[in-house]
């Protein structure tokens, strides 16, 4: 009965864990690199397993960072099952499949300029969009919170609510081997307590405990205040005649920013917003998703679906599907909120409207996410003069906001509480940065805590 560590050790992205039990392999997660060119150029490394011996693999949650890799797994030999909840079902589809295309897109652009310099080779995709659609036959059960599922004999599942984004689970799996027992919870990525949308992330009991620290090393600032930042810093952007620039996470950042705009202009706490783009396809296809399952939301939002109200609708927001209605944004030169991916400024449109309007003194640029090192949001917050998008220097004076009561990670108090639930006696601390990790672990009770590195094992 063992447990290796494959991703998000000493780091933030790429989770991917594996126990061995009962002559079984199970996988959580198959996360995707993402930050810097050396990071990401770890993707098309091996896995540290042979893909073709795993027997399951069980999501938590459907950002890339967790499931990101399973094409390619599917693409070096795994036929196993993949097992999550029925929303994190939904949007895996279109994470894959959109990261199929960038990757495609990116791998052209990439074959343009090594052509016109003259360079050896053809920079390959990591997938391609066949290889997205090919790794989707092998969803199988649909887990539901707190329904237990049996994987094989003495190996038995429990996805448990994260409160991390729709549909986002930790994984309880109970594990009986040659007369032993072993209770080993994955936390997965936890979420807040108190939020609108979804409800507060449960625990279970547990012997081990592999948990995320992406926060370990602080805490977030209240919702209120930072909702009220955020009206603040559009308010004050409009009053200089700029617009608002917001890199977006498709999933759950995306949603959670349209409720509060909502909320914002019901209560006229905001001015008129008379220009609002969610120009993300990902994030317009996963609106729709968030807006049928009721299931995965608090008793408040359930609510309001009930009364026949979209909490994620409001005046004059329009959802920009095609490359030409995002083109047409750039005419806008002020009053406009611009919500587009990716959430770190490492691909999507958002970068088209940072080229547009990150120099312009009369805008602002409001960070609402995790940033990862190496990327050119977190650059930008950092305090770069500059940053390079299509291979132009911008100079960076719009006014930059960063404010992170928004995250949907969990910070250090929420870990620590969501930790003595588990009442773990050995905490495996992983998807976090080494400081996090270093400030969280003696903060942890009654514990024996260890902080694994790429392709450790440990028997259980």
């Amino acid at each position: 009965m063992n447990i290796s560590f494959h991703g998000a050790d000493c780091g933030v992205t790429g989770s991917c864990h594996m126990i061995e039990c009962a002559g079984k392999r199970v996988l959580v997660d198959c996360g995707m690199y993402q930050g810097s060119r050396e990071l990401e150029q770890e993707n098309a490394e091996p896995f540290g397993f042979d893909p073709a011996a795993v027997d399951f693999l069980l999501l938590t949650h459907s950002h890339l960072d967790h499931c990101g890799r399973l094409p390619l797994l599917v693409k070096r030999g795994f036929r196993g099952e993949v097992i999550t909840t029925a929303a994190s079902r939904e949007l895996a589809k279109i994470v894959l499949l959109d990261a199929a295309h960038l990757q495609e897109e990116e791998a052209l652009y990439r074959m343009g300029k090594t052509a016109k310099s003259g360079g050896p080779g053809h920079p390959l995709p990591l997938y391609q969009t066949l290889d997205a659609l090919n790794s989707l036959d092998y969803f199988g059960r649909v887990a539901a919170y707190g329904r237990a599922l049996d994987l094989a004999p003495g190996i038995r599942a429990t996805f448990i609510d994260a409160g991390h984004i729709l549909g986002s689970a930790c994984v309880l799996l109970e594990l009986k081997e040659k007369g032993k027992s072993r209770r080993v919870l994955f936390s997965g990525d936890l979420g807040n307590a108190g939020r609108p949308l979804l409800r507060a992330p449960e625990a279970g009991l547990a012997d081990a405990v592999v948990m995320e620290t992406t926060y370990g090393d602080r805490r977030h600032r209240s919702l209120d205040s930072s909702v009220a930042e955020l009206y603040e810093a559009i308010s004050a952007t409009f009053s200089r005649g700029g617009n608002v620039i917001i890199p977006t996470f498709a999933l759950e950042r995306a949603q959670e920013l349209l409720y509060f705009l909502r909320e914002g202009v019901e209560q006229g706490r905001l001015p008129e917003l008379r220009h609002v783009f969610l120009d993300s396809p990902m994030a317009i296809s996963a609106t729709r998703i968030f807006q049928s399952h009721p299931e995965c939301y608090g008793e408040a939002t359930r609510a309001m679906f009930k009364e026949g109200k979209d909490p994620f609708q409001l005046p004059h927001l329009r959802f920009c599907r095609e490359a030409a209605e995002s083109k047409a944004i750039n005419e806008i030169r002020s009053g406009a909120v611009i919500m587009a991916g990716s959430g770190m400024c490492t691909g999507g449109r958002v970068r088209h409207h940072l080229r547009n309007n990150l120099a312009r003194p009369e805008c602002g640029v409001v960070f609402v996410g995790y940033a990862a090192q190496g990327t050119p949001a977190r650059r930008i917050i950092d305090g770069a003069k500059t940053v390079r998008l299509f291979g132009e220097e911008i100079p960076v004076r719009a006014h930059i906001h960063t404010i992170g009561g928004f995250s949907a990670h969990a910070d250090r108090a929420e870990l620590l509480a969501w930790h003595a639930r588990t009442r773990a006696e050995l905490t495996f601390l992983v998807h976090g940065e080494e400081k996090a990790m270093n400030a969280l672990a003696p903060r942890l009770a009654r514990t024996e805590s260890k902080a694994p590195t790429i392709g450790q094992t440990f028997a259980l």
